[in-house]
């Protein structure tokens, strides 16, 4: 029969075994990998979209996907529903603002806000597509100057259409 021998570790001698020692560093290299995760994410997510004028004044972003955000300019809205093509025009609006709805329609008043033109393929015209609604885009900007688009999202502007300057709320009886 074998024989099984046992010695018992002095006390205060510590004998790792080569199994707990690859765990350790397989831990560490997954909170490693973690902690790199957290703050690669933390440093580019950390802006949610650029502005009009980030984009249009800084040519290191063409050809790459990024996300934006501008005011509509209703007057500038083309759609063909043959080809499923949507064409529209968007204002720089600032990255910080207190009030969405006057922040827009003061970008849309501005003749010298910075304008950028967008392009959409196979997408329906959405219904919250409306001069002075915000816009979200996820796409690229190309050597052309245009921004092909490949998601589109609206804040709806009837949501803040009692803040809009000039109007007034009128209830009802």
């Amino acid at each position: 029969m074998a024989q099984i021998t046992w010695e018992k570790a002095k006390v205060g001698e510590v004998q790792p075994s080569r199994n707990r020692i690859q765990f350790i560093i397989a831990g560490l290299i997954l909170l490693g990998a973690v902690a790199y995760l957290i703050f690669s994410g933390t440093v580019t997510g950390g802006q949610y979209f650029l502005t009009v004028d980030d984009i249009v004044n800084n040519p290191t972003y063409v050809g790459q996907t990024v996300r934006i955000s501008g005011a509509v300019l209703g007057d500038t809205i083309l759609y063909d529903s043959q080809t499923l093509t949507l064409d529209f025009t968007i204002v720089n609006i600032p990255s910080e603002f207190e009030n969405l709805a006057e922040t827009l329609h003061i970008a849309v008043s501005d003749p010298n806000a910075t304008r950028l033109t967008i392009h959409m393929d196979n997408e329906v015209i959405p219904d919250l597509l409306q001069h002075e609604a915000q816009a979200i885009l996820t796409g690229e900007i190309r050597e052309d100057g245009i921004f092909y688009a490949t998601e589109l999202l609206l804040k709806c502007p009837s949501r803040y259409e009692e803040a809009v300057p000039g109007q007034s709320i009128v209830e009802g009886n």
